[in-house]
C-alpha cells in the first residue's frame, strides 16, 4: 500500500538527491580544474573561476577560448553569453523561493542548472520542498565542484607541460561532452550544426576566441526569429 510520503521521508529523499548530484558534478569539477591549468591558468585563478563564476558551461567555454590562444575579452564574452540562461532561472526561482533580502545574493549565486531543476521538480510534488531542494543542491554542488576543481588543478599542475601528454586536446573534447546531452531535439541539433559550421568557417579568418563568440550568437538569433 502506498500513500503520501511523510515530511521526514521527503526531506531525507531531497537531501540524498542533492548529495548525489553534488558528487556527480564534483567529478566534472576535477575535469575542469585539470583542463583549466592545462589552458594556462594558475591553480588560484582556476579556483577563483569555480568559486566566483560557478557555472560549469561558462567556465569550460572560457578555458576553451584561452586554450586556443583567444583573448581574455573573447573568453569572458563567450562565457557570459552561455551564462545568460541563469538570469532566466533566477526570475523563476525568485517567484518560487521568495528569498529574504539577506538571502537574495546567495540565492542568485547558487542559481544554476542543477539547483533550478531540483527546485522545479519538487515544487509540484505531494509534499513540496522547493526551497530545501534548491538550497541543498546548490550548496552540495558548490562545495563539491570547488573541491573537485582544486583536486584537478593540483593534479594537473604537477605533471608538467600538458602538450607532452596531449592534454591540450582535452579542453574542446570536454566542452563538447558537456554540451552534447543538452541537444534533445532536431531543432536544437540544427542550431548546434549551424553554430559549429560558422565557428569552423570563421576560425581561419578571425583571431582565436572570436569564432566561438560568433557561433554562440546563433541560438539567440534563432530564438528571436522563432518568437
Amino acid at each position: 500500500m502506498t500513500g503520501t510520503p511523510s515530511p521526514d521521508d521527503t526531506r531525507r529523499g531531497v537531501l540524498v538527491e542533492a548529495a548525489t548530484i553534488g558528487l556527480t558534478t564534483g567529478a566534472y569539477g576535477i575535469s575542469f580544474g585539470a583542463l583549466s591549468v592545462t589552458a594556462g591558468l594558475s591553480v588560484w585563478q582556476t579556483m577563483a573561476l569555480s568559486a566566483l563564476m560557478f557555472t560549469g558551461a561558462s567556465q569550460f567555454a572560457m578555458v576553451s577560448v584561452l586554450a586556443g590562444g583567444g583573448s581574455a575579452v573573447a573568453a569572458v564574452a563567450g562565457s557570459a553569453l552561455l551564462g545568460l540562461r541563469n538570469l532566466f532561472y533566477g526570475l523563476r526561482m525568485r517567484q518560487i523561493l521568495q528569498p529574504s533580502p539577506a538571502l537574495s545574493l546567495p540565492a542568485a549565486h547558487l542559481t544554476i542548472d542543477e539547483s533550478t531543476a531540483m527546485a522545479l521538480a519538487h515544487y509540484d510534488r505531494p509534499v513540496p520542498r522547493p526551497a530545501l531542494a534548491f538550497w541543498s543542491t546548490g550548496l552540495s554542488v558548490f562545495v563539491l565542484w570547488n573541491t573537485g576543481s582544486l583536486i584537478g588543478a593540483l593534479g594537473a599542475s604537477s605533471i608538467g607541460d600538458p602538450q607532452r601528454w596531449g592534454l591540450d586536446a582535452a579542453v574542446p573534447a570536454a566542452f563538447l561532452a558537456l554540451l552534447w546531452p543538452q541537444i534533445t531535439s532536431h531543432r536544437l541539433l540544427g542550431v548546434a550544426i549551424v553554430s559549429a559550421a560558422i565557428g569552423m568557417a570563421l576560425t581561419p579568418v578571425l583571431s582565436p576566441g572570436l569564432p566561438v563568440l560568433c557561433a554562440a550568437l546563433v541560438p539567440f538569433l534563432f530564438l528571436r526569429r522563432s518568437s
